[in-house]
């Protein structure tokens, strides 16, 4: 039985406190005195709902490269996440779906725990790829069913004004997956069918999607004045700190997400986004044309950006974990019975102890 004494930071109280933990946790208790204890903040392992890849691998790559991007992530406190594809063609999409299931039904140790899939694309508008590979096709059921059966997808990003979207928004309602708008052109009128017809969070909100004008409010207008899920990405690059703490007032549990590519955690140089080349230089990822392509952020960092940004511990804990848990339907949490995936702060949040599934995990 392991025990850790600090700070405990939940979505209702932050109190001084212990918890006792094996692979799950077995008690958390209130400190009984009010001396020393040790300067630490004991979160909720950080949840990444948006990954593509990290510690120079690609999830497009197959199990391997699932695997060296789920012990680069743990490493940076995510403790669950859910790879995320690229719009590919169908034998690429078959291959990384396989992969990524095969980490799913047995994890290994230091590693991430991945819930599932993020599929991103390839029912997406190809006026709006963004970075995505040029390879999109039209909402098509068939294609949605035979992609299900390969690995358990639990979100999938689409483009509500393509046809056929929306008899395909309702079968996946149907089947328990989380349908987001992303990589739209659709007009707030167009988002609003998407939004009712069950697709409700929005994939990295601002980016590869319409933007709010007065006369015309788009798929930002209606995210903004409708939404209660919300992806962001808090590195710097992708959305300004003002414009995100205008979603985060507006979308109730608008949550962080990393978009990290295999670049995160590597040195300046060329690496793959499904079948794109990209390029780490700074603190971006680019295309060679210069427009952003995913970003080499962790979650370690987004929580240490947001905190630097005026959010409170708390508010921080529930962007970077729980809300995201939540969206999906999943515990996650300090509460007795719940699986010991946690992470350890210091004063200035700097990362200081990871465990997943009550094992301590090595950081860098």
């Amino acid at each position: 039985m392991a025990e850790l004494l600090g700070t405990l930071v939940t979505p209702s109280l932050t109190y001084p406190g212990r918890i006792e933990f094996s692979e799950r946790i077995e008690a958390v208790l209130p400190l009984e005195t009010t001396g020393d204890w040790p300067p630490r903040y004991i979160l909720p392992g950080f949840v990444d709902l948006h990954v593509h890849g990290g510690g120079g691998a690609d999830c497009m790559q197959g199990e391997a490269a699932v695997r060296q991007m789920a012990r680069f992530h743990a490493q940076h406190g995510t403790t669950a996440l859910l790879a995320t594809t690229v719009t590919a063609p169908l034998a690429d999409l078959e291959a990384a779906l396989r992969g990524i299931a095969a980490v799913v039904q047995n994890p290994g140790p230091g590693e991430a725990r991945v819930w599932g899939v993020h599929l991103e694309g390839p029912f997406i508008n190809p006026e709006k790829l963004g970075a995505q590979p040029p390879y999109t096709i039209e909402p098509d059921l068939e294609t949605m069913r035979y992609l299900l059966s390969l690995a358990p997808i639990r979100v999938v990003t689409l483009a509500p004004e393509l046809p056929g979207a929306l008899e395909l928004i309702a079968f996946l309602k149907a089947q328990g997956v989380r349908v987001q708008q992303g990589h739209t052109a659709a007009t707030y009128a167009q988002s609003l069918i998407g939004l009712e017809a069950g697709a409700r969070g929005f994939t990295h909100f601002y980016n590869a999607m319409t933007p709010l004008h007065h006369r015309e409010p788009g798929v930002v207008g209606l995210g903004l004045g409708r939404a209660q899920w919300a992806e962001l990405i808090p590195d710097g690059l992708h959305v300004h700190p003002a414009a995100i703490g205008v979603a985060t007032r507006a979308i109730s549990q608008a949550y962080a997400v990393t978009d990290a590519v295999a670049a995160a955690g590597m040195p300046e140089g060329v690496y793959r986004l499904g079948r794109h080349q990209v390029y780490k230089k700074g603190q971006g990822v680019f295309l060679a044309d210069g427009r952003l392509a995913g970003s080499a952020l962790t979650m370690d960092q987004a929580a240490q950006n947001l905190r630097r940004w005026g959010y409170t511990l708390r508010e921080v804990m529930q962007m970077t974990s729980s809300f995201a848990a939540t969206y999906l339907g999943i515990q996650h949490g300090l509460k007795p019975g719940l699986p010991a995936d946690l992470v350890v702060l210091d004063e200035a949040l700097n990362l200081v102890e990871v465990y997943v599934r009550g094992q301590k995990v090595e950081t860098v």
